[in-house]
């Protein structure tokens, strides 16, 4: 589930850093203002291009891994709850430090990133299960 909810909160990011959009919907909360963490400079560094992109090119492959394999792939293709697992990993520890830089960098953060962290960080317990059964074989 975290590895959809994240892309669709990317989806609505992208639309804004590609311009198709004005202004990134968020609820009038304080300490939220997603209009500038999603336009800032630090937004654009990697590659020139809105983070929403890679971020969702990246949930992609984790999208791949969680669904690739079948039922008993923990038998078949031990490497891949492997593989999803520290790709699980490697995309929370990315979540954190982004939710992190969203306070130091800019004093605001983005519902729609802490949205797409909340839902990154509750894939790891999901993977858990997986891949112990793959450290069995």
């Amino acid at each position: 589930m975290g590895s959809l909810t994240s892309p669709a909160c990317m989806g609505v990011i992208a639309l804004y850093q590609i311009g198709a959009t004005k202004h990134v919907p968020e609820p009038p909360l304080p300490l939220l203002d997603a209009d500038k963490v999603d336009a800032s400079k630090e937004a654009y560094e990697k590659l020139s291009v809105g983070d929403a992109f890679i971020g969702f090119v990246s949930y992609g492959v984790t999208m791949l891994l969680a669904a690739a394999g079948g039922p008993r792939r923990h038998v078949s293709h031990p490497w891949l709850p492997r593989a999803l697992a520290v790709k699980a990993a490697f995309d929370a520890a990315q979540a954190a430090k982004l939710t992190v830089d969203q306070w130091t960098k800019h004093r605001a953060f983005c519902s729609w990133c802490l949205t797409a962290a909340g839902a990154t960080f509750a894939v790891i317990p999901a993977v858990i299960p997986e891949l112990r059964a793959s450290l069995r074989k």
